[in-house]
């Protein structure tokens, strides 16, 4: 399934691997994100149900320069855990980008397979458990054959995690590509296309909106890679929270979570009583897209999603459930947990209160990945709390802190 704007993408990534990325920078960083860090999966998809001994197989489907095939990978071999990441995509050019990346790091838990997404289903790759797609389906022909052909090789209990852009937040960008489509075609070699979109974004007035959008940097940060995928990509379609909904509801599957989730609660920032009144009469895509088009200010969604009735929601109140901090540390996160005891998170230029329990800093203090509820409130309890003190502050910080993606439960 391809057409022109197909073919100029393959050429694209031929000649700019994306995003772009030096492996030498390997041993001085790990680059963490959503969808795909292990924690998230652990939690979002499989409810902290799936045992950490069972070999987790997993997919990079278009893979490019190795983001999330080193991050899962590097993930899985700090933790011990078994498995295999398998990179795939049809640039060889980024192949190399990301092999080197994942020998300069010793990973052997990683493999290459280089075809398009849309083949999987007679690729005899698979099943895997774990299925990345990120920043791929809003360049496909068409996006629902792209995620079917994912599900046609998803392991029953499986999970996707998809990232694809989102209009709002995108603002100015598609702009700024209808102008370069008149100065930089299609049909000129990308290197003069990159050439002339630099001499036009240093060119554009401070009326252009994408000036005015400080939640894109691709074009500022991400080197000519990044201004080639932001600017001059052949085709970019983004997705509302109900376009988003509808593609994956069509591909039978349904959305376990929105990254992060309180961004979707339009009720973070509506604090009107007469609006919320309204926003309570809305369903959860309702309230998200609310909540979509009233910040403005998502570029991206992320996604996890588990195919239609297996979605498995994380115990809390399990006392052998271990809770752990997603890249934070426990004890520099307790210490510095505001005396009024209202955390504020902030999400690209939104900044939400997040009310913690009393007993947060003692709680969080003692998450270490280890420790299982049980045994945190077992060591409070001998601090003279009560056990029904601690049920009811560890409820409500677990209800705080899952919303904003930072408290997850671990994989046993």
């Amino acid at each position: 399934m391809t057409d022109a704007a197909d073919t100029a993408l393959a050429a694209q990534y031929e000649a700019f691997p994306y995003p772009q990325r030096d492996p030498r920078e390997e041993a001085r960083r790990l680059v963490v994100g959503s969808p795909s860090h292990l924690r998230e999966v652990d939690h979002w998809v499989f409810g902290a149900r799936r045992p950490a001994a069972v070999p987790l197989h997993a997919l990079v489907a278009g893979g490019g320069s190795g983001d999330a095939t080193v991050m899962l990978a590097q993930q899985m071999a700090w933790a011990g855990r078994a498995g295999r990441v398998t990179w795939l995509d049809r640039s060889a050019a980024a192949r190399k980008v990301a092999g080197a990346r994942v020998a300069a790091r010793g990973l052997d838990n990683v493999a290459f397979a280089e075809g398009s997404i849309l083949d999987l289903p007679t690729s005899g790759l698979g099943p895997f458990d774990y299925i990345d797609c990120c920043g791929v389906l809003h360049h496909l022909p068409d996006p629902l054959a792209g995620l079917r052909a994912l599900v046609a090789v998803l392991a029953p209990g499986g999970g996707i995690g998809l990232m694809v852009y989102a209009p709002h937040g995108r603002t100015g960008v598609y702009m700024l590509q209808d102008a370069l489509r008149l100065v930089a075609p299609a049909d000129e070699p990308p290197a003069t296309r990159v050439d002339i979109a630099k001499r036009l974004w240093k060119q554009a007035p401070e009326t252009a909106w994408l000036r005015r959008n400080p939640w894109i940097t691709d074009h500022l940060k991400g080197g000519d890679a990044g201004i080639y995928d932001l600017l001059l990509n052949p085709r970019d379609v983004a997705f509302s929270v109900p376009a988003l909904t509808a593609l994956v509801d069509a591909a039978g599957l349904e959305i376990r979570c929105l990254v992060e989730p309180f961004r979707y609660d339009p009720d973070c920032f509506l604090t009107d009583p007469r609006l919320r009144e309204r926003t309570a009469r809305l369903d959860a895509v309702q309230r998200a897209a609310l909540a979509e088009a009233a910040a403005g200010n998502m570029g991206i969604h992320i996604a996890y999603c588990v195919r239609r009735g297996e979605a498995v929601a994380p115990d809390w109140s399990d006392p052998a459930a271990v809770p752990v901090l997603r890249e934070l540390d426990s004890q520099k996160f307790a210490a510095g947990i505001p005396g009024d005891g209202i955390l504020r998170v902030a999400a690209d230029g939104l900044v939400v209160p997040v009310a913690l329990p009393r007993l947060a800093a003692a709680i969080i203090a003692r998450v270490d990945g280890r420790r299982s509820v049980g045994d945190i409130g077992d060591a409070l309890a001998a601090n003279g709390v009560s056990r029904e003190a601690f049920a009811r502050d560890f409820a409500a910080l677990a209800r705080a802190l899952e919303r904003v993606n930072r408290l997850l439960l671990a994989a046993v």
